[in-house]
């Protein structure tokens, strides 16, 4: 797996990082500490791969499962270090799974072997944070 960012010049604190599937991605800093405000901030988006890449694992195995599964929404609310380097120390993770005559223990079994075994994302982050994870399951 390979990613280059790039900066994209002396105006601010953006980049360019694209993907070895071939994708693009934006980042910014925040105006304090010289961005524009004009994309997600690096950390952010270290979120967001950790959402997806443990969302993509609870789908996965409630499909292979056999569930009806029609949505899935994972919100990570993190908390940082105050000091440097400001890693995550607690990251709770709230699934709203929604469809059909889901099986609660079902979701509950793989959301925990998402954190547990499969989501490297959350593994790593686990190294330096607390995790946390609620479930809500909606009947559609």
């Amino acid at each position: 797996m390979e990613v280059k960012v790039s900066w994209n010049g002396p105006s601010g604190m953006s980049f360019r990082a694209e993907t070895g599937s071939g994708h693009m991605v934006a980042m910014d800093g925040a105006p304090e500490g010289g961005g524009h405000n004009l994309a997600p901030r690096p950390m952010e988006m270290v979120l967001a791969g950790t959402g997806g890449c443990t969302a993509y694992d609870v789908v996965l195995i409630l499909k292979r499962g056999r569930e009806d599964v029609r949505g899935c929404e994972v919100t990570l609310q993190a908390q940082r270090a105050e000091t440097e380097p400001k890693v995550f120390t607690k990251i709770n993770f709230h699934f709203t799974v929604s469809g059909r005559k889901l099986k609660p223990a079902a979701v509950e079994r793989a959301v925990t072997l998402s954190h547990e075994k499969y989501c490297s994302a959350s593994i790593m982050l686990a190294k330096t944070a607390e995790i946390t994870h609620t479930v809500e399951i909606v009947e559609v």
